[in-house]
């Protein structure tokens, strides 16, 4: 969610263009109102680059996991004040705290990021690189600039498909509900969180298919922003603040672990390979 491919018009252009292309002359006026009015709301108080939270976590552990994590600007961790209150930082230090072993963490996700630059920032990686579990957390830029979604799961898919590969087990937080983006108005708020749900469905079922763990993000701290809002955006409300990071991070958790072997029993909105390809 963020910067040249979010921008600030957020969910508008998710809205404008595809989602209501048969919209009346009247109604698609409102809305692009809306999205002037969201973009002004909105603004880019945060700038674009995110804490650098790449380092090893409580190195005196010993036998340390290694950590990827890809995608948009919620897995850079842009809107966390400190490294450690970044998404990255605050699992490393969890799964270190649940497995008593130093975590290495890296991270290649990019603000801004849709599904298709998974594949850059695979790229960018050392051919030789495996790591124990890799976290993905991608789109929200995708609904925003209206990609449609078979087009999205493919290059989940195709990354997911080389994690593997590498050897790493791969958990998908999936795309947030943008229904919770106070600044953005109604009825543009609601047709994007329609959008946003449809996309993490897709996801799921792409990343099961491929044998990736899941954890439903709009199920799991979706509420939490929709109800508390001040406290779990940050300065731009768009983004998540180092305690929607907290509160997201805790909640990815017990997949990360169950990727890693150390936890079987899952909480509601997690989801593992076998359960099937559908919603």
């Amino acid at each position: 969610m963020s910067s040249k491919h979010l921008t600030r018009a957020g969910v508008a252009l998710a809205v404008v263009g595809g989602l209501v292309g048969a919209t009346a002359y009247g109604a698609r006026e409102l809305l692009h109102r809306q999205a002037a009015q969201a973009r002004r709301a909105i603004g880019k108080p945060l700038g674009e680059a995110a804490p650098s939270a790449d380092r090893l976590y409580k190195k005196k552990y010993g036998t340390p996991v290694d950590l990827l994590v890809l995608g948009d600007s919620v897995a850079a961790g842009l809107g966390a004040e400190k490294p450690k209150q970044t998404l990255g930082g605050r699992l490393a230090r969890g799964i270190a705290q649940q497995t008593g072993r130093s975590v290495r963490l890296r991270t290649a996700a990019v603000v801004g990021s849709e599904s298709s630059m998974l594949a850059e920032q695979l790229a960018t990686l050392p051919a030789s690189y495996g790591p124990d579990v890799a976290i993905i957390i991608v789109g929200g830029n995708d609904v925003t600039h209206r990609v449609p979604v078979s087009e999205s799961v493919r290059h989940l898919g195709e990354a997911i498909d080389e994690l593997r590969a590498r050897g790493a087990e791969v958990v998908v937080g999936t795309c947030p509900d943008l229904g919770a983006l106070r600044p953005v108005p109604q009825p543009l708020r609601a047709l994007g969180s329609r959008a946003s749900r449809q996309l993490a469905s897709a996801q799921r079922a792409e990343a099961l298919g491929r044998g990736a763990r899941v954890v439903s993000l709009a199920h799991v701290v979706g509420p939490f922003f929709i109800t508390n809002p001040e406290e779990m955006f940050s300065l731009d409300r768009f983004h998540p603040s180092a305690h929607g990071y907290k509160r997201t991070a805790k909640a990815m958790l017990p997949s990360v672990l169950a990727a890693l072997g150390i936890a079987d029993d899952l909480p509601f909105g997690h989801h593992a390979p076998g359960e099937g390809r559908s919603g």
